[in-house]
């Protein structure tokens, strides 16, 4: 039988000092499918994010992606298996533009050596003229053709949002691990917002792991939800079982949040 599970974590746990940010999470993220994890501020979900993505070493537990066990590999190493994120709070280039700072993605790639590169051989053209096309083509399917030639960090947040999901597909992945993708965007911007992922999920077959804030975003998203608070996973289940989850209810939904 296949095994349809691409991302296994057993009792993954991340000390800071005395502090425990994520205290024996287990969770699975199976092939095309969207996985919310939620919970109030401090709870350690963006911490999870950046165990999986190489930015913490974990103090203990493991992460098996396709059965490769990840665990504390380099950053640059996990993206180059297939794994891309977002960051909560947008970090693009100064003064690049939309083009440029997507074009940046493909540079892991480069087959040529700094000496071509230098006296400008045919192959490096040809390379170069590829990764433009191929970072026009994302710049287009987040909706950003019109602005592909203006600095990236000038544009309003919601389409700086954009150009960090265009540059995260641009190293093709084949996960996607989105860190409150609808900060900072407003409630006319959710349903685009929603429809991109949703649309980007579908077209490319890929699997999230997506954290946000706005219960309107996990809600009509993800398949699953895991819910933290305190570092802890206090429950798990689809959408509708979370909404009605008592525990939840009272951590972190609220009853009037819940309603909403």
């Amino acid at each position: 039988m296949e095994n349809n599970t691409i991302i296994e974590i057993k009792n993954l746990t991340k000390n800071f000092g005395g502090i425990c940010a994520v205290n024996n999470f287990s969770g699975e993220l199976k092939k095309s499918q969207i996985v919310g994890i939620i919970g109030p501020n401090g709870a350690g979900k963006t911490t999870i994010l950046n165990l999986i993505s190489g930015v913490y070493g974990a103090s203990s537990g493991s992460i098996i992606f396709n059965d490769k066990d990840i665990t504390g590999i380099e950053p640059h190493k996990i993206t180059h298996l297939g794994i891309a994120r977002t960051f909560q709070n947008i970090n693009l280039f100064q003064n690049m533009s939309v083009l440029e700072t997507i074009m940046t993605a493909y540079s892991w790639r480069a087959s040529y050596s700094v000496l071509e590169a230098l006296v400008s051989w045919p192959s490096v053209s040809r390379y170069e003229n590829d990764i433009r096309q191929k970072s026009l083509y994302w710049i287009e399917r987040v909706g950003l053709s019109d602005v592909t030639d203006q600095a990236a960090n000038s544009l309003p947040y919601g389409l700086q949002r954009r150009v960090e999901i265009a540059r995260a597909l641009a190293t093709e992945p084949k996960v996607l691990l989105l860190d409150e993708p609808g900060a900072g965007i407003n409630h006319s911007e959710i349903h685009d917002l929603v429809e991109l992922i949703r649309g980007l999920h579908q077209e490319l077959n890929l699997s999230i792991v997506l954290i946000d804030h706005k219960m309107d975003v996990i809600m009509r998203l993800c398949d699953w939800i895991y819910v933290q608070d305190f570092g802890k996973t206090i429950a798990q289940g689809t959408p509708e079982q979370i909404q009605k989850d008592p525990i939840v209810i009272k951590a972190y939904l609220g009853e009037e949040d819940l309603d909403a």
